[in-house]
C-alpha cells in the first residue's frame, strides 16, 4: 500500500477538513494556487476515490503531514 499524506484544510467559515492522499505535492500546489487566484473550485481526491470540492476563496490554509508523524500536540509518551 502506498503511503499517504494527511492534508488539513482551513476554510473561512471557522471549519477544517482533514483528507488523506497519495501525491501531497499535486494537491499543495492546486491549493495553493487557488489561494493565489481566490478563484474557481479546486477537486481533491481523497485515497478512497472520493472527491471534495473546495471553492478558492474559502480556503484559508492547508497543512501538510506525512502519515509518519503524529501530529500531536501536548503531552506524549
Amino acid at each position: 500500500m502506498a503511503e499517504t499524506t494527511k492534508i488539513r484544510i482551513g476554510l473561512t467559515a471557522a471549519r477544517e477538513i482533514e483528507v488523506d492522499v497519495v501525491d501531497a505535492t499535486a494537491v499543495t500546489e492546486q491549493l495553493e494556487q487557488a489561494m493565489v487566484s481566490g478563484e474557481g473550485v479546486v477537486w481533491v481526491e481523497d485515497t478512497s476515490g472520493h472527491r471534495h470540492a473546495l471553492a478558492a476563496a474559502s480556503i484559508a490554509f492547508f497543512e501538510v503531514r506525512s502519515d509518519a508523524s503524529n501530529g500531536g500536540i501536548g503531552f506524549g509518551s
